[in-house]
């Protein structure tokens, strides 16, 4: 059975310049995250579109996951939202589905964003996915004051 998980992150910066950064992840994050991410590949399509798939390669000392390959569902500029689902990696190995979705709303100066994950356990022993989320949430929180310097 599908379970679901979701947060919400206040961030100071304005909602159009954080969702800019983020529909440049493959370029931008291995630069801005080095402790995160090794390298981030186009492999189909231009990476941001419905259908593109991009593999990630994770740092080291991030606990559980190496690589994984995603494939973009959702592509939608005018609402700041997009949605993947993880199609390769260790996060299978634990989990039979696993798919994310990332929207970005104003709010007065800044902004809110949204991160939910829809996921289904392989087993009763796997865990929810809580570290993945507050990996999400340490990301935010880092764009958010990296966008402030920048």
């Amino acid at each position: 059975m599908a379970k679901k998980l979701e947060i919400e992150v206040e961030v100071s910066s304005p909602a159009d310049k954080f969702w800019e950064i983020l529909r440049d992840s493959t370029d931008l994050f291995p630069k801005i995250f080095p402790q995160q991410y090794k390298s981030i590949q186009v492999i189909e399509g231009d990476g941001k579109s419905v259908g593109s798939i991009r593999a990630i390669n994770y740092a080291e000392g991030i606990p559980f996951v190496k690589f994984a390959k995603e494939k973009i569902e959702v592509a939608d500029d005018a609402n700041k939202l997009v949605s993947y689902s993880v199609i390769e990696g260790e996060i299978l190995s634990y989990y039979k589905s696993f798919r994310p979705t990332l929207q970005v709303l104003s709010k007065g100066d800044g902004a809110v964003v949204k991160w939910s994950v829809e996921y289904e356990k392989l087993n009763e022993e796997v865990p929810d996915p809580e570290l993945i989320q507050e990996m999400a949430i340490q990301t935010f929180k880092e764009l958010d004051a990296y966008l402030l310097k920048n």
